[in-house]
């Protein structure tokens, strides 16, 4: 496994946009809060060391990873921010629910970002166990939550760069 040995938030080796003219939404989800708390620290962090004003950055919960698709919906229905990043965590359990709601966020948001022509980040955990989930919510493997945060403020610069 590729992850074993690295912290897969590394982006030294890459040059970042200043988010500093950029809104950004943060949908989360609340279930499996502990994971989705930290993922959302790593992605609000990234997002201010990267230049984004705090109020430009607006944070709204939702239920579970399932909802985040329709609160990037409604997020993007409002019109106020030029990306979405989504922040979630499923964890493998005993019966296929887990397969059903990872495919459906998985393609929920893919669609609401095509729909809106707006980048909408898949920030979502889909691990086998809740040590996977600590590993990469902060800890040996980096934080899903910075990458979606980079992943972001790249997309948006890549939207304002071709619109010229």
């Amino acid at each position: 496994m590729a992850s074993q040995l690295k912290n897969l938030s590394d982006f030294s080796h890459t040059t970042i946009p200043s988010a500093a003219n950029y809104r950004f939404g943060i949908v989360v989800a609340e279930w499996n809060a502990a994971i989705t708390s930290a993922l959302l620290q790593g992605a609000y962090q990234t997002l201010i060391s990267n230049g984004a004003k705090e109020e430009s950055i607006k944070i709204y919960p939702v239920p579970g990873s399932f909802e985040l698709t329709s609160g990037a919906e409604l997020l993007l229905k409002k019109g106020n921010v030029d990306a979405v990043i989504c922040l979630g965590c499923v964890i493998q359990g005993e019966t296929r629910h887990f397969d059903f709601i990872c495919n459906a966020v998985a393609n929920g948001v893919s669609n609401v970002s095509i729909k809106y022509s707006k980048p909408v980040i898949f920030g979502v955990l889909t691990t086998d166990n809740l040590q996977q989930a600590i590993d990469r919510s902060g800890g040996k493997h980096g934080n899903k939550g910075d990458e979606a945060a980079i992943t972001a403020i790249k997309m948006v610069d890549l939207a304002e760069t071709l619109m010229q």
